[in-house]
């Protein structure tokens, strides 16, 4: 089977979160499977750069009103792995990040920006393709990419099939009305029951109304967003499309995360020898200003600074974490207020609370390896990854019984197969009665570390969620041939 996957981000050539890991990850699991898998995102230089073996450009003849456009063949440098760059330096060739300006605004053009890189993805699989290479299915993820379906299906014909993945339904890609034109899409859609979204566009709308199949990044996301309280303004479009809509839980890369091999890390340790993860601790504690203190149970806390994460209720009990004798990490950015009261907190409790305001990926692992228990806290969670990396290294994840967070981590309390602490509510009280069930177990050695091997031998490989993904591209095109 030939797949396409497109991606706003796809790591390690761009990444802002967890939708990077995932497009990075999955075609490499399909190569596994025998299948043909490539993948396209626009062309930041920084993937520009990164990229490897690059061949002889494709014109594109549409450019969206930036001038010149072009597909750029290369290999991903880390998986040799084939991937088409949208080449515009107009559109994608700017500072900051790829959505947003270095002062953290949005794109005023981003649907245009986007725009192009969808009509470049479903170019590709239509008739012969682009690049002399069609694919089964084109495979896209988020807003984004919203509008490759809707191409596809306005251009008839020997075209694809689709499949559009939803990493978060919070973030929509709500434009007015006036973008349909921009980016040729009919204006006859603008209607509710097609991308009209309260007198405005949803590019994310698109992609869940015209895709041929539609997936989510869990089993339990897949049920919460056919409701009114996950759905934000979306669940009735969800629930009418039920029937074509599966949850398939993420998985890691564990070749990039694994403790036994990781280059980031102090020192290399197994769920046969742990020994090493006391090093890793002493590292973490000195990289963040912590005082050494091996006895210390040391909590880690990485992700984006925003409210859907949750880190004010992990903020909000700061006081009594600390009065149990916890020292606590923090990586993200976001939200300026939040990163300010992680900033004042590491102020206020210095040598017990490290707040490091940005992302580095090297210090992610060095996190999740130094760690003994990882915060994540988030009021609404697709999947999330940082508790799979998180049990990897053998660091007890302490999560919000929501999306894939319940999916992926079992309590102790109530499960013969715990891996974590779980609990409900968003209060700071809620999360400290699961740390204090946390704190008691660290207090017994022997019954920690039966739950942390337990923990770092569960499989989230990617093959397992591949072979869950091709049965549904087999439904699409079973489908597509009546």
């Amino acid at each position: 089977m030939k797949i396409l996957f497109v991606s706003g981000e796809v790591y390690p050539l761009a990444k802002t979160g967890g939708l990077a890991d995932v497009v990075g990850a999955l075609p490499k699991a399909f190569r596994s499977l025998g299948d043909e898998a490539r993948v396209m995102l626009p062309g930041y230089p920084e993937a520009m750069a990164k990229v490897t073996d690059v061949r002889a450009p494709l014109p594109l003849a549409d450019a969206m009103g930036y001038g010149s456009a072009r597909i750029v063949p290369a290999r991903m440098p880390d998986s040799n792995l084939e991937v088409f760059l949208v080449d515009c330096p107009e559109a994608f060739a700017r500072p900051g990040g790829p959505y947003q300006d270095a002062d953290g605004r949005d794109w005023p053009d981003n649907p245009r920006r986007f725009a192009l890189l969808s009509r470049a993805a479903a170019l590709m699989g239509v008739g012969g393709g682009l690049a002399g290479w069609q694919p089964d299915i084109v495979h896209a993820h988020d807003w984004q990419t919203g509008l490759v379906p809707v191409y596809l299906r306005q251009w008839g014909g020997r075209t694809a099939g689709s499949v559009f993945t939803i990493h978060n339904l919070h973030y929509q890609g709500v434009f007015p009305p006036a973008v349909l034109g921009e980016v040729g899409a009919d204006p006859a859609l603008y209607h509710v029951d097609a991308l009209e979204y309260w007198g405005n566009v949803s590019l994310l709308k698109a992609g869940l109304v015209f895709a041929d199949y539609l997936t989510t990044v869990s089993p339990t996301y897949a049920r919460e967003i056919q409701t009114e309280g996950f759905g934000y303004g979306l669940d009735g479009v969800v629930r009418a499309r039920a029937a074509t809509l599966r949850g398939i839980l993420n998985g890691i890369d564990q070749e990039i995360w694994n403790p036994a091999a990781d280059p980031a890390i102090a020192q290399p340790y197994s769920a046969a020898d742990v020994s090493g993860k006391a090093r890793c601790k002493a590292a973490l504690q000195a990289a963040a200003g912590l005082l050494p203190d091996a006895g210390a149970p040391l909590l880690g806390l990485l992700g984006r600074l925003v409210w859907q994460k949750g880190i004010d209720i992990v903020l909000g009990a700061l006081p009594e974490i600390v009065d149990m004798g916890f020292q606590v990490v923090i990586q993200g950015a976001g939200e300026p207020g939040l990163e300010a009261r992680c900033r004042e907190a590491a102020a206020v409790f210095a040598g017990k609370v490290s707040a490091h305001i940005g992302y580095d990926e090297t210090f992610a692992h060095v996190i999740e390896a130094g760690a003994d228990m990882f915060a994540v806290p988030s009021r609404f969670e697709p999947c999330g990854l940082t508790q799979m990396y998180a049990l990897r290294y053998g660091t007890l994840p302490v999560v919000r019984r929501t999306g894939g967070l319940a999916d992926s981590v079992a309590d102790v309390d109530e499960s013969p197969d715990g891996t974590g602490f779980v609990f409900d509510g968003e209060t700071p009280a809620d999360f400290l009665a699961a740390l204090i069930r946390a704190r008691e177990l660290y207090d017994r050695p022997a019954a920690w570390a039966e739950v942390r091997a337990r923990g770092m031998t569960k499989d989230f490989t990617w093959r397992a969620a591949a072979v869950r993904y091709r049965e549904v591209y087999e439904s699409v095109l079973r489908a597509r041939r009546g």
